[in-house]
């Protein structure tokens, strides 16, 4: 039987949610517990991939398990929760057709970006903290221009396996959340490599006024990575959301 498999990670210790050699990733552990477990390999697929350091307050993947098991039972949550260790949460695990796949039928992703505009030693390991004088209405003009169907490769790390960069983007803004704190959030039917954190590093360069609103228009129609900004750090990124049409749901 298939299950989706709700989680959430802090991603400082791992080189991803992606498994690869040499390197721990969110993917492996899971596997490994559930190997343990199980006392066989069973594989796991992720709604995308994260980047090293990136977090996940929603992440959802697909994994098939032994006929007649109950695997939302509180009993193997707690199992499972006990092996992947303290940076990994797994919170529900739901029964869909054997055909869903957490990545394909996926119809909307959504990320958030913290920032900070004053110095939080609490915060800090989880929001980029930036200086008060940053423009968020100017931001926030620019990140407007940026929804629709659109080409992101000036936004796309460089050398990729996609073959096309074309994203919907439905949603783009900033949000305060209170007096020194704002996040940016950002809903697409995909994202490519790095382009929510290259998004976010052009509009801060935005709110520096070393980019005008109208100027992220410009570095869309260039279709070249090295013409908008910096990549940001990864740690205060989250992977928000993942939806699905309810129809894959038993």
């Amino acid at each position: 039987m298939r299950w989706f498999m709700e989680l959430a990670y802090r991603g400082a210790a791992y080189h991803g949610w992606q498994v690869q050699p040499g390197a721990e990733s969110v993917q492996g552990r899971i596997e490994q517990s559930l190997e343990t477990l199980f006392r066989e390999k069973i594989a796991v697929t992720g709604a995308g991939r994260t980047d090293a350091g990136v977090n996940a307050h929603s992440m959802v993947a697909h994994v098939d398990l032994p006929e007649a098991f109950d695997a939302a039972s509180p009993s193997f949550l707690h199992s499972l929760n006990s092996l992947t260790g303290r940076d990994i949460a797994i919170y529900s695990m739901r029964r869909v057709r054997a055909d869903a796949h957490a990545r394909f039928d996926a119809v909307e992703r959504s990320y958030r970006y913290f920032v900070t505009t004053r110095r939080n030693p609490f915060a800090g390991a989880l929001a980029w903290q930036c200086k008060p004088s940053l423009d968020f209405d100017a931001m926030n003009e620019a990140a407007a221009m940026l929804v629709g169907n659109r080409d992101f490769t000036s936004f796309a790390k460089l050398h990729s396996d996609t073959k096309t960069n074309i994203c919907d983007l439905r949603r783009a803004a900033w949000h305060r959340i209170d007096e020194h704190a704002w996040y940016f959030e950002i809903a697409a039917d995909r994202f490519l490599r790095n382009m929510v954190r290259a998004v976010v590093g052009t509009l801060v360069e935005v709110g520096r006024h070393k980019i005008s609103p109208e100027g992220v228009m410009d570095i869309l129609s260039r279709k070249n990575r090295c013409a908008a900004g910096t990549s940001m750090p990864a740690e205060a990124l989250f992977l928000w959301s993942v939806d699905y049409p309810e129809d894959i749901y038993l």
